[in-house]
């Protein structure tokens, strides 16, 4: 055969070759698996992590920035006097089962949500509506009792997403939405599969044709799936010692952004010797919050000194409230009674973060004459079940993932069992206002209360130690809300 002929055949061949297509399906890890998959009736973050933007939408979302972005309402009117407010929805939006979305849809979710049997972890944020009118099939007309300073914001969580009447019931188990991925199937303890939605309203908005997200506890075995190939992304990775490793590795892209959680251990403030604020002031005098995040997290994370997220422009650093300083702490030991020592229990998730803190803190405490027993408790239905809903417990620890939820020390019957009418005046206070100022300086005497009155033991920020195959663009970096929004995300030639 000639060259010239050689050459010849080489050219045709390549060109009857097709063009390499990207590759269009993900697999995402995750630590915990969700105990369901509807977002608006349970409070794990692990649901939202799955649903939210994915399957399910809301009037309005949260982007990647933690801004307010239009979703199945395209604009909104608000009155002067912040009372009323006007939304006009997309139109030729679809459920995934083939109904169509409307106002009536939106009226459903929220009275749902509002409703006094209503199980939302996050009803309070629908606490302030009075009235909701729907004039015509592409209009809400949503009437407060009271200003809402946040409420546009609290609209984009997932709590507050759409769900159809006629499928709302199933939504646990089988979720239908108007997201533009729709629920495949659910091996329980292993993963859930979602395919791309074609009719999906927003017309090529998503490139993967199916995500799967399987669910991984043990740190160890994280890194192995990535290492592997058998996962393409960990946007929560549990083995913070393995990710300066992973960073030198060219196959991924490994990134410490910032999320919404502040890692607390709560006390029960009913119980003794919760209930004594020396005690607990003591305890939080024994906690070197710095070895603390280096020992648990190796060294990424900020140190908090109350319950308010770094990453919000009203933060205050109040780390030097109460610092460490076991010599103090011993003393209000002592003061309260308990100078010849004291025992207490933790009740500690199996999160890497939850398990090795609880480590820590036991020695701290063990330093100032404080017997800390850990007790390993599945999370989250066992936790759930335990702490959360019946306050077995006397000291926990747990993330606290949820956006500006400091006002969760104001709620009536939470976990904390923590009572300070000043605290709630303020929150309700700072819930009515709209000038963003006067809010803020609100948030501010809020966050200094308990920092004082230390109803948990304020640690540290959760990072967000995401890694994933560097062919990957799209993913968050940050988590300015629960999220694993894989809307935007494809792979790269």
């Amino acid at each position: 055969m000639s060259k010239r002929f050689l050459a010849a055949a080489l050219i045709v061949s390549a060109s009857v070759i097709p063009a390499y297509a990207a590759k269009t399906s993900l697999v995402i890890g995750m630590p915990i698996e969700p105990p369901g998959l509807d977002p608006t009736i349970a409070a794990p973050v692990a649901i939202r992590e799955v649903t939210w933007a994915n399957l399910y939408e809301g009037l309005v979302r949260i982007d990647r920035d933690g801004k307010v972005q239009p979703l199945l309402a395209k604009s909104w009117e608000i009155a002067p006097d912040g009372k009323t407010y006007t939304f006009r929805l997309q139109e030729g939006v679809k459920f995934h089962d083939g109904t169509t979305f409307d106002s009536a849809d939106v009226k459903f979710a929220f009275d749902r949500a509002r409703a006094p049997n209503s199980t939302n972890a996050q009803k309070q944020i629908f606490a302030p509506i009075e009235s909701i009118e729907t004039p015509d099939p592409a209009t809400v007309v949503i009437k407060l009792k009271e200003t809402s300073g946040n409420f546009l914001y609290y609209l984009g969580w997932g709590d507050a997403v759409i769900v159809a009447p006629e499928t709302a019931e199933n939504n646990k188990a089988t979720p239908v939405g108007t997201g533009p991925f729709k629920f495949k199937s659910w091996t329980r303890g292993d993963r859930v599969e979602l395919v791309r939605n074609a009719d999906y309203w927003q017309k090529d908005k998503t490139k993967l044709e199916s995500v799967t997200f399987r669910f991984i506890n043990d740190p160890q075995a994280q890194v192995a799936a990535l290492r592997a190939g058998d996962v393409d992304a960990f946007p929560n990775l549990g083995a913070p010692e393995l990710f300066s490793e992973l960073k030198k590795d060219p196959r991924f892209k490994a990134v410490a952004g910032n999320t919404e959680g502040e890692i607390v251990a709560g006390m029960n403030n009913a119980k003794k010797p919760f209930d004594d604020p020396r005690v607990r002031r003591a305890l939080m005098h024994a906690v070197d919050r710095k070895a603390l995040v280096e020992g648990a997290y190796s060294g990424y994370g900020q140190p908090i000194g109350s319950f308010f997220s770094p990453n919000h422009p009203a933060f205050v650093d109040m780390t030097g409230v109460v610092p460490y300083d076991p010599a103090k702490a011993k003393a209000l030991l002592k003061e309260a009674g308990y100078g010849n020592g004291l025992s207490i229990t933790i009740k500690a998730p199996q999160m890497a973060y939850a398990s090795r803190s609880a480590e820590l803190l036991a020695a701290m405490f063990a330093e100032v004459g404080v017997d800390m027993k850990i007790v390993p408790t599945e999370f989250p239905a066992k936790w759930i079940e335990e702490v959360f809903k019946n306050k077995d417990y006397d000291v926990t620890i747990v993330a606290h993932t949820e956006p500006l939820d400091i006002d969760i020390f104001a709620r009536d019957n939470y976990y904390f069992n923590y009572k300070n009418d000043r605290f709630k005046t303020l929150i309700a206070e700072a819930a009515r206002t709209t000038d963003e100022k006067a809010r803020f300086a609100k948030y501010a005497e809020v966050q200094k209360i308990l920092a004082e009155d230390v109803p948990a033991l304020f640690l540290f920020q959760l990072p967000k130690l995401g890694v994933w195959n560097a062919k990957l663009k799209g993913l968050w970096e940050n988590s300015p809300v629960p999220a694993n929004d894989v809307t935007e995300v494809s792979w790269t030639d």
